[in-house]
């Protein structure tokens, strides 16, 4: 009878491997247990990641269509349209004559989307051809994975006819505009540059820009995903609003023979860079401003930084003896000297440390008056006249002259120079500061400042703006008085001297009055002391004293010659204005 599990009455009958069966049972159950516990949290797992996925993908919902709808509208939108800026005309800049000295014309940026360009070898060459770019450039440029790339931006009208008429499928074209010099690089410091965005990034295109850029406008295309624009899509167009015109000060004949005299004489002097700036002394108006070497705003690929520079406004410099028509100015004022005042003036005065002496070496006393000391540009005597003025006082009248802070002029970039605070003077200030060294100024701070010795003892605001808007601009309620009437005209009276039969004869122009006084400063070295054959030659003049019209400052820095090298450019210059203002002789 085979063995059975179970008996008849339900029990299990003894056998001798019972003991191991009940283990093995035991050992399957728990085994199933752990099964049914792992079948468990595997469902619970796989219930929570799905629970997490159906919020995430709920929050993802909200996230697009709720919380950041309009941002990722935008973005399909940005990827769906196609927007082109319009630029703005900058307004155009006129001389004090009506003539054109800056002005904006259309032209074409020329780009490609090469996902359209079925012929790779036609593009290029017709490209390469009418452009003049690169082919290797070109190549690269049309095997990028994009719809759109700039090949050449401001393209003559011209140009861009020719190669439209190539009609090649991928190369397209964007309106622009492009600022054109009807008188080339004249007044290029002036004006300054701008960029291919239109931004005026330097001179009076720099400092007018808000009001000369105007504000650019857009059109908005619909395109397909090859970036081709689709008949009838969206289209919106908002114009673009041009610019304000603008008329300067600036006359362009008087511009043009200033900027040629000036590289006349930097080449003849041998001096490292010259400047010139002409202006009406009783206005502020200047007529020309330039400085040499220049550049040319159509190349600045082979222009120098440094050249750009209007260097009568952003370099300063120790006037030299220019400066002593302003410290004359200041013992007038105070009444401590007339032009006839006498002093006993000897071959050298002890300045600080050092000795001051003439330039022509005398080695003996001479009895000066003021006007003398004026007419042999005397640093001895000068140094006498601002002993009288005394360190608080000649500290007063430099800020009364408005030296060492901003003119006021309408550019960029001025340097106040460097003056020293009363209380840093030391045993020679005052003395080196009296015949113009020791102290260091801008070209048109120290012109600012014989504005005041021109015009009456009223000092004006050099300035290249005239109108606007066809509105005169108003610069005089920024007039300042530096000294009286009466100090004003002596010290003119001194400078007609200077001119008539002195260090300034060489500057005359015959049937007109000439007021002048000359400069020549040393260059300082590095290491202290100052070079030789290094200096920075000057003269500044104007005529008709008694009604002056024109008033003109030159620079040359790095000659080794002295004042002298400065009156023909300024002679040139003079008349040339003259000629332009219809200045009479005799007045």
């Amino acid at each position: 009878m085979p063995y059975n599990n179970y008996d008849e009455r339900g029990y299990r009958p003894h056998n001798p491997r019972d003991g191991r069966s009940a283990r093995n049972a035991r050992e399957e159950q728990r085994r199933d247990e752990e099964l049914e516990r792992s079948l468990v949290t595997r469902r619970k797992f796989f219930g929570v990641l799905m629970g997490a996925g159906a919020l995430l993908c709920g929050a993802k919902l909200l996230d697009y269509q709720v919380f950041n709808a309009d941002e990722y509208r935008q973005q399909a939108d940005y990827r769906r349209l196609s927007h082109q800026t319009l630029f703005a005309k900058r307004g155009t800049v006129y001389d004090r004559n009506g003539n054109v000295l800056a002005s904006s014309v259309e032209c074409q940026n020329v780009y490609v989307n090469p996902q359209l360009i079925e012929s790779k070898r036609k593009a290029v060459n017709a490209l390469v051809d009418i452009l003049g770019v690169d082919a290797a450039e070109v190549r690269d440029i049309l095997d990028r994975d994009t719809t759109f790339a700039y090949v050449k931006r401001q393209v003559d009208q011209e140009d861009a006819d020719l190669l439209a008429e190539k009609d090649i499928a991928g190369i397209e074209f964007e309106p622009t505009i492009k600022r054109v010099y009807p008188y080339g690089s004249m007044a290029s410091q002036v004006l300054g540059v701008v960029n291919v965005d239109n931004e005026g990034i330097s001179g009076l295109e720099g400092y007018y820009n808000d009001d000369l850029m105007g504000e650019n406008g857009s059109i908005v295309r619909e395109r397909a995903r090859d970036g081709s624009y689709i008949a009838g899509g969206a289209y919106e167009k908002v114009p673009a609003q041009d610019g304000t015109d603008m008329v300067l000060t600036i006359d362009a004949n008087i511009q043009r023979a200033a900027e040629d005299a000036m590289k006349e004489a930097v080449t003849s002097s041998g001096a490292n860079y010259g400047s010139a700036v002409v202006c009406d002394p009783t206005t502020g108006e200047i007529l020309a401003a330039c400085s040499y070497p220049t550049y040319d705003q159509s190349n600045l690929a082979e222009a120098r930084t440094e050249d750009m520079n209007l260097r009568v406004v952003t370099d300063a410099y120790e006037p030299g003896s220019v400066f002593k028509a302003l410290v004359c100015g200041m013992a007038i004022d105070m009444d401590k000297v007339t032009p006839d005042t006498e002093f006993s003036v000897p071959a050298s005065v002890e300045v600080g440390s050092d000795h001051v002496y003439d330039v022509d070496k005398r080695d003996y006393t001479m009895t000066m008056s003021v006007r003398e000391i004026m007419r042999r540009s005397s640093n001895t005597g000068m140094v006498l006249v601002g002993r009288k003025v005394g360190e608080d006082n000649f500290a007063k009248y430099l800020k009364k002259y408005g030296l060492g802070t901003k003119s006021g002029i309408d550019f960029p970039g001025e340097s106040t120079g460097i003056i020293r605070d009363r209380s840093e003077y030391d045993g020679s200030s005052l003395g080196s500061m009296s015949f113009g060294q020791g102290i260091a100024v801008s070209p048109i701070e120290l012109l600012r400042a014989m504005t005041g010795i021109a015009n009456k003892g009223v000092m004006v605001t050099p300035h290249f703006l005239k109108s606007k808007k066809g509105e005169e601009i108003d610069w005089a309620s920024k007039d300042k008085r530096a000294i009286s009437e009466e100090a004003a005209e002596q010290v003119v009276s001194m400078m007609e001297t200077v001119v008539a039969e002195g260090t300034g004869a060489g500057a005359q122009i015959e049937g007109y009055n000439i007021a002048g006084k000359t400069g020549t400063a040393e260059r300082a070295g590095e290491g202290g002391g100052y070079q030789e054959n290094n200096n920075m030659a000057s003269f500044l003049g104007f005529v008709s004293p008694k009604h002056p019209k024109a008033m003109v400052y030159i620079t040359l820095d790095g000659t080794a010659y002295t004042s002298s090298v400065a009156t023909p450019p300024f002679k040139t210059i003079m008349q040339a204005t003259i000629d332009a203002l219809g200045i009479k002789a005799g007045e």
